[in-house]
């Protein structure tokens, strides 16, 4: 490739998979191919209001919902929730390069003032990857637990309330969770290409499936989830389910918990601090569900025990 066609390549729209040449070697045969990899750039989200702006915080994301991505994570962090986000645009800022123009997104929220970014910085010092312990984080969530907001008659959620409680939900029948994996799998339509990205899925206590995002980062793809269930007036997500295609964190289960979901399901392990802050809220969570087989580690009542069930048993699992 010349520097130019490099230019140009650089300075397009990033998009959900990026071509490659790699070299396959299998057994004692070598050949040259191109391969699909998925896309992995920043995406900076910067906030504004009353003429003045911010930059709040840059993600590593495959391109693509970058939107909804920032809804859900403004949403998540509990920095805006239904009717506070006034747009949401590229930056247009002359002083940026092409190529970075459709990796920062600029938020506009109603409003006088930005929110106050310092409070709003110890959220994001509460998830897993980062260095505070788990007794901390769970007791600023509790600190951000408030009562339910209240909808208005178009069903949406008015006010600032992100953490609205639990709402009954269920029983569901095990026979339709088993199903949920093989139905987020079908909808991969990137990681079909590329085999490398998570994804999320919102599906309805019949198993139907709602919508599906996929990324890199399986928290992005959480977040692009709520952002566009926050976009369509359809918080809090109280009659329905997420499903992460791996391992269940902390940090997904405080987007889940933000947005109002009663029942979280990863097809792998969840961490420890997952499964307090599932029971400190009485959230249903569910690990290891593939294969016809799951775990229940917190508020087992929303699932009903499959129909030819012999006896309950309470082997542990095993490991992933």
């Amino acid at each position: 490739m010349t520097s130019t066609e490099a230019f140009t390549a650089r300075s397009a729209r990033p998009g959900p998979t990026t071509r490659v040449r790699v070299r396959e070697v299998s057994g004692t045969a070598v050949r040259d191919r191109r391969d699909d990899l998925a896309t992995e750039e920043p995406l900076e989200i910067r906030l504004t209001a009353g003429g003045a702006t911010r930059t709040l915080a840059v993600t590593m994301r495959t391109p693509g919902a970058d939107f909804e991505l920032a809804a859900g994570f403004l949403s998540g962090e509990g920095i805006a929730g239904p009717g506070d986000i006034a747009s949401i645009a590229y930056c247009t800022d002359e002083d940026l390069p092409p190529e970075a123009r459709y990796n920062t997104v600029t938020v506009r929220l109603h409003g006088p003032a930005l929110p106050d970014l310092p409070t709003m910085h110890r959220h994001f010092m509460t998830s897993s990857a980062c260095g505070v312990c788990g007794t901390a984080s769970l007791e600023a969530l509790r600190a951000r637990q408030t009562p339910a907001p209240i909808p208005d008659t178009s069903g949406r959620v008015t006010g600032d309330a992100l953490v609205p409680a639990a709402r009954p939900f269920g029983p569901i029948a095990a026979e339709t969770l088993y199903d949920l994996p093989r139905h987020l799998r079908k909808a991969q339509g990137i990681f079909g290409k590329t085999g490398g990205l998570h994804a999320a899925g919102l599906f309805t206590s019949d198993g139907t499936l709602l919508a599906l995002r996929e990324d890199v980062g399986r928290h992005n793809a959480v977040d692009k989830l709520v952002g566009w269930a926050l976009l369509s007036g359809r918080l809090p997500l109280t009659s329905c389910l997420l499903l992460v295609s791996g391992r269940t964190s902390y940090e997904i289960m405080q987007k889940a918990l933000s947005a109002g979901l009663p029942m979280v399901c990863g097809v792998s392990a969840p961490s420890s601090l997952a499964v307090d802050l599932a029971r400190e809220f009485d959230l249903t969570l569910i690990g290891f569900l593939r294969n016809e087989r799951f775990n229940i580690y917190s508020s087992p009542d929303r699932v009903r025990r499959p129909d030819a069930t012999a006896a309950h048993t309470t082997d542990h699992a095993e490991s992933n």
